[in-house]
């Protein structure tokens, strides 16, 4: 059977027909500022020197990868706006650059306000969904396929709501695509590799993908990488049930690797020295899990659109996680480029000068990379019978699991220092670091659950001391309140979801998911200064 995630309780709709109205001549909304909104994305060419290790085989194999992964661009186009080549056409440059950016008239770090003439709100289904549906018809619709990640919701001839597969919806694009994944496992020497993609085909066919998930978790020991298909389901805004296709191609840095591979062994031992009640921490992490360094060299689809990401931890399958655990896949090359252009340029404007020396690229490398271990600690069934914890939080989930991450990230990055197991950095530098990147994620907007768990994690640790505004104007940072505050911030979230407290999660975001006056002054600064709030790739390879 397909794999399958029910939920149990369902956003209330409020889509509509305007937002994905067809405009057959489109320009720019007038907006001046446009052309400074694209210049917002610091262009970074991406390519990797580890592409010179690789021998013609691989090489024949990326070049498939390649093609697959453009197949999956344009899949995700049509799943978040529908014909791309209605935005290709726009007569005003700007506004066309900033519709690849943001694929589709949307600006996703700003809400999802509407940059183009002639479209309105973004239906909070984008195309998963009819746009006219409503709560109380999808309540009705008696289908138990209807909250799979892998369906689309249609009109049959009567004008009532169907369930049709991604398999079906989507079959010729997906057949390119297994043509291209096909080709690439007869040329390719490793056999795990193989593997996989033989089982990720069969995937496609059959919208099933227990079987591709497990084969890619025992895929150790390949140079070359593909994370490919219906993954994240963050673009659905309304029900957050229907998976975006996308596309990683990722070169392993075993050497970086390497170092890493013993952390992995500590995840039971993190476990149990997470900050909250015992019977909160009673999931054992596995020990299969892949904790790698990689670098990206081809993003496409939901991965590529708006903010980039530079960390992976997947499968998202729970079933995956029981068995084998999770890969984490860190994107080195990704990750020098924020910090270097964002996160750099934003803590030397707004940190106290005396603190600076604080912000470290290391640093940021182990906060990142213990964010993505942290998505495997906690919980994943409530301890009151609600169910997973997923299905408890319903539409806030996967705004307190971001916000879990990111503050267990830092947790475990002080803890291992103090343990003496992360060389080269101090608590301070992980503290500052993160602090410095509370105020690059804010700027994702709330349209991203990422940016409203970053509001949340920002405010907590501001009204709990662990820093203030010194006479200067300057952040200063009280780094032992802010190690109370992190204690403090983790048992709170960790409470919320081994409870399944949605009433809770959603007031307390409602309530602390805000840019409160200050911050947002701070941001027209960080704004003012011409730092760009993300980047955009030029793909060079």
């Amino acid at each position: 059977m397909p794999a399958m995630y029910p939920m149990k309780r369902f956003t209330v709709l409020c889509a509509t027909a305007a937002g994905m109205a067809a405009v057959a001549s489109c320009s720019g909304a007038g907006d001046s500022n446009l052309q400074a909104k694209v210049d917002e994305y610091a262009v970074v060419e991406v390519s990797s020197p580890l592409l010179e290790t690789l021998s013609d085989k691989d090489m024949q194999v990326l070049n498939l990868f390649r093609s697959a992964a453009r197949v999956m661009d344009d899949l995700f186009w049509k799943q978040t706006f529908g014909d791309r080549s209605l935005m290709e056409n726009l007569d005003d440059p700007a506004a066309r650059d900033y519709a690849m950016i943001n694929y589709g008239p949307w600006d996703r770090l700003a809400d999802n306000e509407p940059f183009v003439d002639g479209y309105g709100a973004k239906p909070l289904g984008a195309n998963y969904y009819p746009a006219d549906i409503t709560a109380e018809e999808f309540e009705a619709f008696d289908d138990p396929d209807k909250n799979s990640l892998y369906t689309v919701l249609r009109r049959d001839e009567n004008g009532g709501l169907k369930c049709v597969w991604y398999r079906d919806e989507y079959r010729a694009e997906l057949e390119q695509v297994c043509r291209y994944l096909e080709e690439a496992a007869s040329i390719t020497e490793n056999e795990g590799l193989r593997n996989y993609l033989l089982k990720r085909v069969q995937a496609f066919r059959t919208d099933d993908y227990l079987e591709s998930d497990m084969a890619w978790m025992d895929m150790k020991d390949s140079k070359i990488d593909i994370v490919i298909g219906p993954i994240e389901n963050y673009d659905d805004k309304l029900n957050e049930a229907k998976a975006s296709y996308e596309c990683f191609i990722l070169l392993k840095d075993e050497e970086r690797s390497a170092e890493l591979a013993k952390y992995v062994s500590m995840l039971p031992e993190l476990q149990k020295m997470l900050p909250c009640k015992p019977e909160y921490k009673t999931f054992v992490p596995g020990t299969s899990s892949d904790l790698n360094v990689y670098d990206a060299i081809y993003y496409a689809g939901d991965c590529n659109a708006g903010s980039k990401t530079i960390a992976i931890n997947l499968p998202n399958d729970e079933r995956v996680h029981a068995a084998k655990g999770a890969r984490r896949l860190q994107l080195y090359n990704s990750m020098k480029a924020k910090f270097s252009k964002i996160l750099l340029p934003i803590g030397r404007l707004l940190i106290e000068p005396e603190q600076q020396k604080h912000l470290r690229d290391e640093a940021f490398f182990w906060n990142v990379t213990f964010h993505e271990v942290a998505h495997g600690l906690g919980v994943k069934e409530t301890v009151n019978g609600k169910g997973t914890v997923d299905e408890a939080l319903g539409s806030e989930r996967t705004t307190w699991e971001e916000a879990k991450a990111d503050i267990l990230g830092l947790f475990m990055v002080c803890k291992l220092v103090d343990m003496e197991e992360i060389p080269l950095i101090s608590k301070e530098d992980a503290i500052t670091t993160y602090i410095a990147g509370l105020v690059r994620s804010v700027r994702f907007g709330s349209a991203s659950s990422h940016g409203r768990a970053n509001m949340m994690c920002y405010n907590f640790m501001k009204e709990n001391g662990a820093f203030y505004r010194n006479s200067d104007g300057f952040y200063h940072i009280d780094y032992e309140k802010a190690l109370k505050a992190i204690d403090s911030w983790a048992e709170l979230i960790l409470t919320v979801q081994a409870e399944g407290n949605y009433e809770f999660a959603r007031t307390y975001a409602s309530e602390n998911a805000v840019v409160p006056e200050a911050l947002a002054a701070d941001i027209a600064n960080v704004n003012g200064h011409n730092i760009p709030r993300d980047i955009r790739f030029d793909f060079v390879w």
